[in-house]
């Protein structure tokens, strides 16, 4: 897998998921289950807003982000890089093309 570069609220999210196995778990299913549902790019772009609005929820109740925000203030952030990053991590990847076969062959 390619580095990923995470903005610091991006990474903010990350680590507290990484740290919180319940709010990772409903992560994972929220994530599991767009991917299940074939929305592809639309599904990341779904799945941003849905990281942003955690972020601004979670920034009323969780230290982590409540001192972040006391600090940076709370300005609408990318999330993409990060709804990429979760989809890659916590879902099958597509299957590959297999290459053609040559028939006629003996």
């Amino acid at each position: 897998m390619s580095a990923v570069s995470l903005n610091r609220c991006e990474q903010r999210i990350f680590d507290y998921l990484q740290a919180q196995p319940e709010e990772r778990r409903h992560w994972q299913r929220k994530i599991q289950a767009a991917a299940r549902e074939g929305l592809g790019a639309n599904a990341v772009s779904r799945l941003e807003g849905e990281l942003w609005r955690y972020y601004v929820e979670r920034s009323a109740v969780a230290a982590p982000f409540r001192d972040a925000v006391r600090h940076e203030g709370l300005h609408r952030t990318s999330m993409r890089n990060l709804a990429e990053l979760l989809v890659r991590l916590w879902t099958e990847p597509p299957p590959r093309p297999r290459p053609p076969t040559e028939s006629g062959e003996a």
